[in-house]
């Protein structure tokens, strides 16, 4: 498994299951691997030791300013330093102002024209998903958008949220894949230190966790409370969806699944939308 470090819900209830399948056959081999991966924990989870690591690094540029600051840096860059291209991190279309249509998204992996660069501004999903050649240096503004449960409105939402440490150093790794490359961090080194969180909060543990309970009780999995998750939610998260199941009709009073149910299975869907189909 790679990008191991990007805890979903799915790969949170996925490494559950693996544990179980890697103690019961000896034939089978897991390898979990990422830029930046929190070995000890892996290790401690999967009873295994002496987990290797290896590790690049970079020139680091930080710098104490935000938005205005990223447009600055890039101009910066492009006038005064080597050729090569830039990639800018910002929270979400609201800051990038219009998302870049299917048709010409291809052109940020192709290489510019002789003489020119280029820029390529993009969200908190260019972490992992985008390796593009070319790209020698990195603008971190700092902050990234997460899936929050707001138990107000009853459903996930999208909040601003400073990135985690390991989430930064992800974003330092897309500067130079193929040469030297360096990143920009427009934030303090003392931000970084002391108030960013070592790893983003699980999204087992801050989200809605109804499809879960539906996915873990169509695999015969009853006693939720005892499941080995890699990282454990709340148990009143496991009880409050499972309440909410319950008068949307997925469960019945002893916790099994409904012919509703397991027709909600089949649907990765938030479960409201479930309900009205």
């Amino acid at each position: 498994m790679d990008d191991a470090h990007e805890i979903s819900l799915s790969t949170d209830v996925l490494f559950g299951i693996l544990k179980k399948v890697v103690a019961q056959r000896r034939d089978f081999k897991l390898i979990v691997t990422s830029a930046t991966l929190n070995a000890e924990k892996f290790s401690n989870f999967f009873g295994r030791e002496n987990i290797p690591r290896e590790y690049f690094t970079h020139n680091k540029s930080p710098c104490e300013d935000y938005v205005e600051a990223a447009v600055k840096q890039a101009m910066t860059i492009h006038i005064t330093s080597a050729p090569g291209d830039i990639l800018i991190f910002m929270t979400g279309q609201d800051e990038i102002e219009a998302a870049l249509p299917a048709d010409l998204q291809p052109k940020i992996f192709q290489k510019a024209e002789d003489g020119a660069g280029k820029c390529i501004v993009a969200t908190n999903i260019a972490e992992t998903l985008l390796t593009a050649d070319g790209i020698f240096y990195v603008i971190d503004t700092g902050y990234g958008k997460m899936k929050v449960y707001n138990p107000r409105m009853g459903m996930d939402a999208l909040q601003v949220f400073p990135v985690s440490r390991a989430a930064a150093d992800q974003r330092a790794g897309r500067a130079g894949r193929t040469g030297p490359g360096t990143w920009y961090r427009l934030y303090t080194e003392s931000a970084y230190l002391n108030e960013m969180l070592p790893s983003a909060l699980p999204e087992i543990q801050r989200t809605n966790l109804g499809n879960v309970v539906l996915l873990l009780k169509s695999l015969k999995i009853d006693n939720l409370l005892d499941f080995d998750f890699m990282d454990p939610p709340p148990q009143d998260n496991i009880l409050n969806s499972m309440y909410q199941l319950w008068v949307l009709g997925a469960l019945n009073n002893v916790g099994g699944l409904t012919d509703l149910g397991w027709k909600m299975v089949e649907f990765h869907q938030t479960l409201h939308l479930l309900r009205c189909c």
